[in-house]
């Protein structure tokens, strides 16, 4: 199944190189033969927001079929050195986007540690710490981060000029801001004032602008905001947005996303968040304690009629935002793809099978094509497009993650190839390849 060009038939694919070398109805021969017989081809499925960039969480992605997983929402800083420690040893493909969040925890001198918890959060930057902030996203950009990641909700103290600047430089590299905006929920300034902001930023500058988990932020306002991207891609914007398949969202509790007034933006109680390293719900005790010692916090916070809207929107991609750690963490970091395929798709009809592959697919990929020659042989199953490529049971394929067990990899997916290289088979890891490879922009081709 192809989403590019829409083919959807029984057909023999030739790898060579670690590309397909031969698309056909008639019979290949081939020093390796994978029968696929019942099982769907796709294009190896895009995660543009996968925070879980160490071997744990690569292992879970390929078995969610997933074959390249970005850090495109907090970014990273130095850029050049994230790239250079993954290099020939990751199981499927990597990249990131350069960061404003650890550019400016840098330049403030914050003591967090992923993200900020003090100095970037309360701060406003001075006119010399802003231009280094800048200097440092620039920098990251020239050594190859595939756009600008934003998360302002963590920086509330950055200024409406301190982001326009950012957008006004991916608006000059022709480059796109993959941004969490300032304010959820329907409480203003909410969402709507934080979807209008960077709305307003990338139709003053001429950048891409991607908005991160559109679900956890607009909540019952999804509808509304979609409405807004839509309206904004129809008049010329260059705008995307994506959402993972989950009623609930995930994390830091010593993050300005829980000052004062969080349970009114949010629309929870202590009673819907759930603190990852345990898995007990919390009280006014224990989020006064656990807050000042910090760590990750699972919200219960998304209506699910907003999930299967979202989902099944046209516009909308599929992105996990996942991160696993010693076996804890958010299911989503290993069971979206696998969820989407079996709830969204086979159990409840809200999409066709063909739209789901797209979202995970074909979209990501076109969203990062523009900078990135990597991309463009990417989400799409034809002559000379990489060989990244999923199989899996349509009837079988489930997610086993859950919030109490995340951990859990998913089932049905039965091969899975990376740059033609098997890294599951037979719905088990392959164990000793890393043919996984670091994609980039196109202004580090043009440097190096």
């Amino acid at each position: 199944m192809d989403p590019e060009s829409g083919l959807d038939a029984v057909r023999q694919i030739g790898i060579r190189n670690g590309r397909i070398a031969a698309l056909t109805p008639s019979a290949l021969q081939g020093k390796e033969v994978i029968e696929a017989q019942g099982l769907v081809v796709a294009p190896g499925f895009i995660d543009l927001h996968s925070h879980g960039q160490t071997e744990e969480n690569y292992l879970l992605k390929a078995r969610d079929g997933v074959t390249t997983a970005l850090e495109m929402e907090v970014g990273v800083n130095p850029v050049a050195k994230w790239y250079d420690a993954r290099a020939g040893k990751a199981l499927i493909n990597f990249g990131a986007s350069s960061g404003h969040i650890p550019a400016r925890m840098a330049v403030m001198g914050d003591t967090g540690d992923f993200l900020p918890r003090d100095h970037a959060v309360k701060e406003t930057a001075t006119a010399a710490q802003q231009a280094e902030i800048l200097r440092l996203v620039r920098q990251g950009l020239d050594e190859g981060g595939l756009g600008i990641g934003l998360g302002i909700a963590y920086v509330p103290s950055a200024s409406r000029s301190e982001i326009l600047d950012l957008f006004q430089l991916a608006g000059e590299r022709g480059m796109a801001c993959f941004v969490h905006m300032r304010n959820p929920g329907p409480i203003e300034p909410g969402v709507v004032d934080a979807l209008q902001e960077v709305l307003a930023d990338a139709a003053a500058t001429g950048a891409g602008l991607h908005v991160v988990h559109i679900t956890s932020m607009a909540f019952r306002q999804t509808d509304l905001c979609l409405r807004m991207i839509h309206g904004a891609k129809a008049h010329g914007l260059d705008v995307s947005t994506e959402a993972y398949p989950y009623t609930a969202g995930m994390t830091g509790l010593e993050t300005a996303v829980f000052d004062a007034g969080w349970q009114e933006r949010l629309g929870i109680g202590f009673g819907d968040l759930q603190w990852i390293a345990t898995g007990e719900r919390l009280t006014a005790e224990s989020f006064a304690r656990y807050r000042k010692q910090g760590g990750l916090v699972i919200l219960h916070s998304i209506p699910d009629d907003v999930v299967r809207m979202a989902v099944a929107d046209p516009a909308v991609m599929i992105a996990s935002d996942g991160l696993i750690t010693d076996g804890k963490g958010h299911p989503r970091g290993a069971g979206t793809y696998a969820r989407v395929l079996a709830k969204y798709v086979r159990e409840e009809h809200a999409l066709t099978l063909m739209d789901a592959i797209r979202k995970m697919s074909l979209m990501p990929a076109q969203r990062l094509e523009r900078v990135s020659p990597a991309m463009r042989q990417k989400g799409r199953i034809r002559v000379g497009a990489d060989a990244d490529l999923t199989l899996f049971d349509p009837g079988r394929v489930q997610d086993a993650a859950t919030y109490e067990h995340p951990a859990q990899p998913s089932k049905g997916i039965e091969y899975v190839l990376v740059n033609g290289t098997p890294v599951v088979r037979k719905g088990e890891l392959v164990v000793g390849g890393e043919p996984g490879r670091g994609v980039k922009s196109e202004a580090w081709r043009k440097e190096h």
